[in-house]
C-alpha cells in the first residue's frame, strides 16, 4: 500500500491495514513530514532542529507502516511515487481535489499505468459537486453534516448549544468507511482482474453515520432536536446524577424498565400505563424522568450498579481516561499495548479492536520516525544502488 495521506482519516484506514497485514510505505514530505507530527505536545519524543520527533498524534494514527521522506514536488520524486505505485496494490491519498493531477499522480493517472490499482482518495466533500473544491476539516464536517445539531444540551438549558464530539469522530467513520471499500475493491479485483477508484468524502460519511438519526427525520418529517444524554427512540436511556456521581441508565425493553421499578421501590410508576412500553415512556419522557431522577439520587453509583447489574439492566459509570485505561475488562482485553522504539523510547497505545482467533492483528511494528525507511524502501522495493540513494539525497529529492 501507499500511503499519501496525512492527518487522520487517511492514516486511521492506512493503519487499520498494517494491523492486517498490509505493507503500508507511508510517504511523507523531508523534514517537516505528516502535519501531525507537530501537533503537541504531549511528545513521545521531543522535535529537535531536524526531526519533528514523535507528537502523540502521529503515534496513535501510523502504527505498522514505513516512513518514506520524498518530495513529490520534484519530477524525480513524482517518477519514484509512479514506480511505486506500479509494484503497488492500493493507494490511498487525501489532498484537495485536483491538488495530485499536477504531479501526475493522480486516480486516472495512476491507474492508467497500473490497471489493477485500487485508489482511495478521501477529501472534505468529495469529487463532485459545487463544495469539491472546498477544504474539509473534521470540525466543519460535524457541524455541516447535522451531527453538532443533535449533540449538546437543547437552548433552554444552562450552555446549552451545538456541540462537536469530544474526537474527529468524521474523520474516524470515514477512515473505517474507507477501509471497507478498500477491502471490497480488492475482492472485486480478484474476480474482475481490474482495479477500482474510490471517492470517499467526510460529509458523506457523515450522513450516512446519522443512522437512525437522518431516517427519523426522513420518515418522520420532524427536525430532531438536541436532547443532551438522552435518546430519541429510547426512555429511560440517558445520564442520571447519583449520590457520589453519575450513572449511566440503559433501559432498551419493557422487561427491564420493570426489574429497573422494582429494585428502585418504584412499584407505582411500573405500574402506571403511561410508562408500560417504550412507545408511551417517550412519550411521556418529561413526567417519567424526573420520577427516576429522585430516586436515583438517593443512592451511589456503584450501589445502583451492584443492584442493577443483579437483575440484567444495562448501566455503568461514566469513566475518565485514567479509569478507563485501569477498567478490569480494559486490562483483560489487552486494549493498551507496550511498543518500545528502536532509540529505546517506550509507550502505550490503543491496540486494534478487532479479534481473531487466528491471528494477531496489532502490528507489532511502532510508528515511524520521519523518513526511517527511505533507504530500504528503494533498495528492496525499486532496486536502486547506493550511489542512486546519495544523488537523490543530495539533490532533496528524499530526506
Amino acid at each position: 500500500m501507499l500511503d499519501l495521506s496525512r492527518v487522520l482519516a487517511g492514516p486511521w484506514a492506512t493503519q487499520y491495514l498494517a494491523d492486517m497485514g498490509a505493507e503500508v510505505l507511508k510517504v511523507e514530505r523531508p523534514r517537516t513530514g505528516d502535519d501531525t507530527r507537530a501537533w503537541g505536545p504531549p511528545w513521545l519524543v521531543e522535535p529537535e532542529d531536524d526531526d519533528p520527533g514523535l507528537s502523540a498524534y502521529v503515534v496513535a494514527t501510523n502504527r505498522g507502516k514505513r516512513s518514506i521522506a520524498l518530495d513529490i514536488t520534484t519530477p524525480e520524486g513524482q517518477a519514484l511515487v509512479r514506480r511505486l505505485a506500479l509494484r503497488a496494490d492500493v493507494v490511498v491519498e487525501n489532498f484537495k481535489v485536483g491538488g495530485l493531477a499536477k504531479y501526475g499522480l493522480d486516480a486516472q493517472s495512476l491507474t492508467a499505468l497500473n490497471p489493477r490499482l485500487v485508489y482511495c482518495s478521501i477529501t472534505g466533500f468529495g469529487q463532485t459537486g459545487p463544495y469539491a473544491n472546498r477544504a474539509g476539516y473534521d470540525f466543519l464536517i460535524q457541524a455541516m453534516g447535522g451531527l453538532m445539531s443533535i449533540t449538546g444540551h437543547g437552548d433552554e438549558a444552562p450552555g446549552g448549544e451545538p456541540m462537536k464530539v469530544g474526537v474527529a469522530i468524521s474523520d474516524l467513520v470515514t477512515g473505517l468507511y474507507a477501509t471497507a471499500a478498500i477491502l471490497t475493491a480488492l475482492q472485486q479485483r480478484e474476480r474482475t482482474g481490474r482495479g477500482e477508484i474510490i471517492d470517499m468524502a467526510l460529509l458523506d460519511c457523515t450522513v450516512a453515520a446519522l443512522a437512525n438519526q437522518a431516517t427519523n427525520y426522513l420518515v418522520g418529517g420532524r427536525v430532531p432536536q438536541r436532547l443532551g444524554n438522552a435518546h430519541p427512540n429510547v426512555v429511560p436511556y440517558q445520564v442520571f446524577a447519583t449520590a457520589d456521581g453519575h450513572l449511566i441508565l440503559a433501559v432498551g425493553n419493557d422487561g427491564q424498565f420493570r426489574r429497573f421499578c422494582e429494585v428502585a421501590g418504584l412499584d407505582a410508576v411500573g405500574a402506571d400505563p403511561r410508562f408500560a412500553t417504550n412507545a408511551a415512556r417517550v412519550t411521556h419522557r418529561t413526567d417519567l424522568i424526573p420520577e427516576l431522577a429522585r430516586t436515583i439520587a438517593t443512592r451511589t453509583t456503584e450501589t445502583w450498579m451492584t443492584l442493577l447489574e443483579t437483575v440484567g439492566v444495562p448501566c455503568g459509570p461514566i469513566n475518565d481516561l485514567a479509569h478507563l485505561f485501569d477498567d478490569p475488562q480494559v486490562r483483560a482485553r489487552g486494549l493498551a499495548r507496550p511498543f518500545t522504539f528502536d532509540d529505546g523510547a517506550a509507550t502505550r497505545l490503543v491496540g486494534n479492536p478487532v479479534r481473531f482467533a487466528s491471528a494477531q492483528t496489532t502490528s507489532d511494528r511502532p510508528p515511524p520516525r520521519l523518513g526511517a525507511d527511505t533507504d530500504d524502501v528503494l533498495r528492496r522495493v525499486l532496486e536502486l544502488d547506493e550511489a542512486h540513494i546519495a544523488r537523490l539525497r543530495d539533490e532533496g529529492v528524499i530526506g
